[in-house]
């Protein structure tokens, strides 16, 4: 039964600093025999993904009291699952929460699968997310590694090279110290280490729990550490948005494609985004430049769109879109890059 000294020191302090998470079983609950529900682990570590926790409680509170079982998610409606997750970016998981959902409630009786290899074979569970649900929830001795315990990793061993080619090493590291004692505890304290004490600017390494065995600590480079391989420079993309409004109040609108950015989203007609832009108006009307722009920032570029806005006649064609009756229409259901051109013309 591998439980290291330093696993010992890591949950000695997580059992007293633990965070407090609308998904989390606390230290002292899971010791009376309390257990994780595998739906609420699966579904905060989908919402985490390269998003802040402070960002997804909310999320996860909505949707666990308007879906709160594994069943009632894989029988929603997707435009309404992909309302409620709108402005938490990054879409596909949203198309692939749904997806997961009815594989587990259609195919597997609803049960989440309790090892690694189970999980990886569901849709939208990588090797990260299934580490972390099958420790987190099952107490399975797998290794969890996220941008916090990659950080932890690289300083505690004083380990120098770039990320991210040093993603194996680090996870090597990892491993060594996971132990099969609280496997779903350490993991958790893990994480909790790196994102309050051993952060990524001014680490507080007086008060951390591996201040003894840290070697960057010893070596006066921890704030050095991580390295990271210098990032490449984002391209700006450019394009055009039209919001139309028909005289009773509705708004001529689309639905994205399920595949690609913002897939399967609630959104404004507009242009394809690229270098250069043509004026394509989804109908004939008299459109009228809000001369602003909407900026936003993806993974991979910069976005800079147009606004352009038009009174549409009570019989207008909808075209290759739809009309949003004024009763239904929901700014909340749109992602955040649309709700910024709606937020620009409603001020107009």
């Amino acid at each position: 039964m591998r439980y290291s000294a330093d696993a010992q020191d890591l949950l000695a302090w997580y059992d007293r600093h633990a965070r407090v998470m609308p998904w989390r079983v606390s230290p002292t609950d899971r010791a009376a025999g309390i257990r994780p529900d595998p739906y609420a682990v699966w579904l905060s570590e989908v919402m985490l993904q390269q998003t802040t926790v402070a960002a997804v409680r909310d999320y996860f509170r909505r949707f666990t009291a308007r879906w709160p079982g594994i069943r009632d998610l894989a029988a929603a409606e997707d435009a309404e699952v992909m309302g409620e997750w709108a402005g938490l970016g990054y879409y596909a998981r949203a198309r692939n929460l749904l997806k997961c959902a009815r594989v587990v409630a259609n195919d597997l009786n609803g049960r989440f699968p309790d090892t690694y290899d189970g999980l990886l074979a569901l849709p939208g569970i990588g090797p990260y997310t299934a580490a972390a649900i099958s420790s987190i929830a099952f107490d399975r001795a797998e290794t969890v590694l996220d941008g916090n315990v990659e950080r932890v990793m690289a300083r505690l061993h004083d380990i120098h090279d770039p990320l991210p080619g040093s993603k194996p090493l680090l996870k090597e590291k990892a491993a060594a110290l996971t132990p099969s004692v609280r496997p779903g505890d350490y993991a958790q304290a893990v994480m909790d280490l790196g994102a309050t004490i051993c952060t990524p600017k001014s680490p507080a390494c007086g008060i951390c729990p591996w201040r003894d065995p840290c070697a960057a600590r010893a070596e006066g480079t921890a704030a050095d550490l991580p390295r990271k391989m210098p990032k490449k420079a984002k391209p700006t993309r450019y394009g055009i948005v039209y919001l139309g409004r028909r005289a009773d109040g509705a708004w001529l609108m689309e639905r994205r494609p399920d595949k690609g950015l913002l897939g399967g989203m609630l959104g404004w007609p507009g242009t394809d985004w690229g270098e250069h832009v043509a004026d394509t108006p989804p109908c004939p009307a008299n459109w009228q430049d809000l001369g602003t722009e909407v900026r936003h920032t993806f993974t991979h570029f910069h976005l800079i769109l147009t606004v352009k806005v038009a009174d549409l006649p009570l019989g207008q064609s909808a075209g290759n879109g739809f009309f949003v009756e004024k009763t239904d229409f929901r700014p909340s259901d749109l992602p955040t890059v649309m709700r910024k051109a709606f937020d620009l013309a409603r001020t107009a």
